[in-house]
């Protein structure tokens, strides 16, 4: 549908026709063309994506203390930058063979013939436009994700609904703002021959050049060639990716955190010197101080100071530090340590 110069058996009215034309003359799975490519670089991507998005958003948000909607938002800028060098040739091989008449039977072939033909460099044509228009798109789709989850999920503990209707409608948001560089990103990735040759070019090498293209032949409303259908795609599939992804973050961490809360924290050496004089402080008392917490009158009190100092944010691994003085007598100090809870 964001073809800019489509054959006349290519020209759909909508996504319904667009679907039902393409199962009952080019056979039923012709909609799953392009899978194969798409499957081989979403894992190792979207694992170099989540998993830096985390570490980043921990990092920005409580060392660099950043406002959270910023952080979420730097965080998925960089995770973009990871994502899209791994998928962006995947892109390529996927569009093409998704492409009305295409010439190619497998992945393998498509991305043998591309490279044959066009060099390495026709796999990164346009890396700089899939990362103009994923920078904006992440940023949008997490900070709408995070911000549905304060509406719906306001303690963030594991809840598919939330997860689910947060990621669509992050994922809906996200897509209808960024559709027009989706369209310049297709050109790119495609180099289609009807278009080219309309527009009397022998090839669209850049950004610029793309929104220029797709202005002269399809005007403002070019821009917006399959928004409906990229939005019904996108709310299902953010939708699914972030319940799939908490479901399997709030699955391990709650067998990493039961396992360690069915056992008794191993001793911490450099605590030990510290803590065993904290509790012969705490269990030997002198006879002077009991002598005085006897008397009528007098009371003995602590104030306990405690600063949560965390390991990597969160876990059982974390201290309290916390500072014990002793208001009557000598006034002595202990260094206790305890596991805080996982938040």
């Amino acid at each position: 549908m964001q073809s800019l110069s489509p054959s006349p058996n290519a020209t759909y009215r909508g996504v319904g026709e667009a679907l039902y034309r393409m199962v009952t003359q080019e056979g039923l799975l012709r909609p799953c063309r392009g899978m194969c490519a798409v499957v081989s670089g979403a894992g190792p991507a979207h694992a170099l994506y989540f998993s830096t998005y985390e570490y980043l958003k921990e990092f920005f948000t409580t060392r660099m203390s950043l406002h959270a909607q910023l952080a979420y938002g730097l965080s998925g800028c960089v995770s973009t930058l990871l994502h899209d060098a791994i998928m962006n040739p995947a892109e390529v091989v996927k569009q093409r063979l998704q492409m009305y008449g295409s010439p190619y039977k497998s992945c393998i072939e498509c991305a043998t013939r591309i490279y044959q033909k066009e060099g390495m460099k026709a796999f990164y044509r346009s890396y700089t436009t899939q990362l103009t228009m994923n920078v904006p798109f992440q940023s949008v789709h997490f900070m709408t994700y995070e911000f549905m989850q304060g509406l719906t999920n306001e303690s963030r503990t594991y809840s598919p609904l939330a997860h689910v209707s947060s990621g669509a409608v992050a994922g809906a948001t996200a897509a209808a703002l960024t559709t027009p560089l989706d369209v310049c990103k297709t050109l790119l990735n495609t180099q289609e021959e009807r278009a080219l040759t309309t527009a009397q070019q022998d090839r669209v090498t850049g950004l610029m050049q793309a929104a220029r293209t797709v202005y002269r032949l399809g005007g403002i409303r070019g821009y917006f060639q399959g928004l409906k259908a990229r939005v019904i795609y996108q709310v299902p599939s953010t939708a699914i990716c972030w319940t799939t992804y908490e479901f399997f973050k709030y699955s391990l961490s709650k067998r990493k955190f039961g396992h360690h809360e069915d056992q008794s924290l191993p001793p911490n050496p450099s605590m030990q010197a510290v803590s065993s004089s904290g509790s012969r402080w705490e269990t030997e008392k002198s006879p002077d101080r009991q002598s005085i917490e006897q008397q009528p009158g007098r009371s003995s009190s602590s104030s306990i100071v405690s600063g949560g100092v965390s390991s990597g944010g969160s876990g059982p691994g974390g201290l309290y530090g916390a500072l014990a003085f002793n208001s009557v007598g000598e006034g002595k100090v202990a260094l206790m340590e305890a596991p805080m809870s996982h938040r």
